[in-house]
């Protein structure tokens, strides 16, 4: 049965709610800004010199960037309104929209792209409102395949990084200053404890630094000629409101890497709440909307400024792993950290001006440890040998389009772009292969009626005829029927009353060999029946509340009961195995 259970990960030393001291939070903060800064600008200063574009233009695109992934930020940590994950996830250019962005200031200038953007943005927020329409497609199979596949896909060029040297500086400058930040890195990660681990990441980054500055690897020429405060208005675009054919041609490819933006911010929002607290909880499907939406509002904002769009960076579930601090002011202090690179150019050369050999090896612990985490997903879901074949097809399908060995001399330059990708095109082989299997699975018979006591008559009918159809003993559909009640009188507690507006519900039953899977879907209530759960199992035997103990039952009768809570939609899923099948 898959129930929350205690947590196996390091320590959490603050979870979100909680407020770590001012310089466990500035500290942390420099160090998330550090790590995530290089990425924001670098992302922007390769779409637009690849298209051409003015020094002007990149100025504004790259400050119009840290401000737009600041207010995300800060919106991410504190969700406003349904605005949010609440959690620490940070949001930074997405190299996703590399292809499509370039085509897009090559075709039409900054204009175009700043509608487009715009635009693909409003697909996002329409696709987080009906999240729960996509449960059985954009499933945690597929978010922790697509997390794996982040690895796959940043790997080669975080090794880029580590490799390059500056002319002029001795060959083993690269290799030691990364050896020196791994070894450091590690040692702390593996060793330290309390205050020390949380400070780790930062020492490993300033022992490769000075190393580097014993080969002469600094070059401090960008910094000197940085101004200290600025704002590059006069690089703003406009928008390019003729919708003519170049529009209507390149949207489609702009809304598809929405798409693939998005199940990344799902996995990364289901992955952060796996990491955050000090004891496993049922994920959050509301945060995980929210998550989605702020997505949204970070690409809206880089349409209105013309910049490229928003994602969450994974790296920062790596950091919350390894330092154990999910506390959301620390997201907030992030975000304001961005805005305040925005506005002094002088600190970003600075921090641009770290080795790209010790960023690139601290990246590397990141990355692998997001590895382990989508591993750690797709599995606490459940393994069977379906899931095992979509994991298994999808992840090396988009590794063979990562390193080039799959058909990518016989397709045009755009989709080479697109899917040579791994995240891209393994996740598309993810979700194709969830959607065949809900499609040619078998399908469901669905009752709808009112989520209170009265509706027991037609649902015990309706079980009955589903019965007859598959020839259920009676000992099965005495335990399918216990299920069912137990499971309308759980979602029952959260009605706050008997004097409450009536609900509706709709019963879905899906008939299997020698099981039953019955889908129970209605308004959402407040609490998550997993975690109820799991309370139930740790408290005494004598328990007062009706449904307390209808969880019991439940947890006794159910071989997997699992509760997705989206905004205005509560799913319980419950299956019911044959005795002694």
């Amino acid at each position: 049965m898959a129930l929350p259970a205690a947590r196996s990960g390091p320590e959490v030393r603050f979870e979100p709610d909680e407020k770590p001291g001012l310089p466990v939070t500035i500290g942390l903060a420099l160090q998330y800004c550090l790590l995530t800064v290089g990425p924001i600008v670098l992302t922007v200063a390769i779409v637009v010199r690849a298209a051409g574009e003015s020094e002007l233009f990149l100025s504004w695109a790259a400050c119009a960037a840290l401000l737009v992934s600041g207010i995300a930020t800060m919106v991410q940590a504190r969700r406003v309104g349904r605005l949010g994950a609440g959690y620490i996830l940070l949001m930074g250019t997405s190299g996703a929209f590399i292809a499509v962005a370039v085509t897009a200031l090559v075709q039409g200038g900054p204009a175009l792209l700043a509608t487009l953007v715009a635009v693909s943005a409003l697909f996002q927020f329409a696709l987080a409102a009906r999240m729960s329409l996509l449960r059985r497609i954009i499933t945690p199979t597929v978010a922790g395949t697509v997390i794996m596949l982040i690895a796959v896909t940043v790997m080669p060029l975080i090794l880029d990084l580590i490799a390059q040297v500056p002319e002029g500086v001795a060959p083993a400058a690269g290799p030691v200053t990364a050896a020196v930040t791994l070894a450091v890195t590690m040692a702390i990660v593996l060793r330290a404890s309390g205050a020390m681990r949380l400070w780790g990441p930062v020492i490993g980054i300033v022992a490769g630094s000075l190393v580097a500055g014993f080969f002469g690897v600094f070059s401090w020429d960008a910094v000197a000629t940085a101004p200290w405060f600025g704002l590059p208005l006069a690089g703003w675009p406009g928008f390019d409101f003729t919708f003519g054919p170049v529009f209507w041609a390149l949207l489609p490819a702009f809304v598809f890497v929405t798409l693939v933006g998005a199940i990344e911010t799902i996995g990364d929002a289901v992955a952060v709440q796996r990491v955050s607290w000090r004891k496993d909880r049922a994920t959050d499907f509301r945060g995980v909307q929210g998550a989605v939406m702020a997505d949204g509002l970070g690409n809206l904002l880089s349409g209105l400024l013309a910049t490229v769009p928003n994602t969450t960076y994974s790296s920062s579930v790596a950091i919350v792993e390894i330092t154990g601090v999910a506390a959301r002011r620390v997201g907030v202090a992030i975000g304001v950290g961005f805005c305040a690179l925005a506005l002094l150019p002088k600190l970003v050369a600075v921090i641009l001006s770290v080795p790209d050999a010790i960023i690139g090896t601290y990246l590397i612990v990141l990355i692998s440890i997001l590895f382990v985490l989508g591993m750690r997903i797709v599995v606490a879901d459940g393994m069977n040998y379906r899931k095992a074949a979509i994991v298994g097809v999808s992840f090396w399908v988009g590794y063979g389009f990562q390193s080039g060995g799959l058909f990518i001399d016989q397709m045009t330059p755009f989709f080479a772009e697109m899917l040579g990708n791994g995240m891209t095109s393994g996740g598309l082989t993810a979700l194709a292969l969830s959607v065949f299997v809900e499609l040619a699975g078998p399908r469901r018979k669905r009752l709808v009626t009112t989520l209170d006591v009265d509706a027991l008559p037609g649902i015990r009918a309706f079980i009955d005829s589903c019965a007859a159809r598959a020839g259920w003993g009676g000992d099965m559909l005495q335990r399918v029927h216990l299920a069912s009640e137990e499971a309308l009188v759980s979602l029952m507690g959260d009605e706050g009353g008997a004097d409450g507006p009536t609900r509706r519900l709709r019963l879905g039953v899906r008939l299997e060999r020698g099981a039953a899977e019955l889908e129970f879907l209605a308004v959402s209530g407040e609490g998550n029946i997993e975690d109820r759960m799991a309370l139930a199992a740790e408290q005494s035997v004598e328990i007062e509340a009706q449904h307390d103990f209808s969880l019991r039952l439940l947890r006794h009768l159910a071989a997997s009961v699992r509760h997705q809570k989206y905004h205005d939609t509560d799913i319980l899923t419950v299956r019911v195995e044959a005795p002694g099948g």
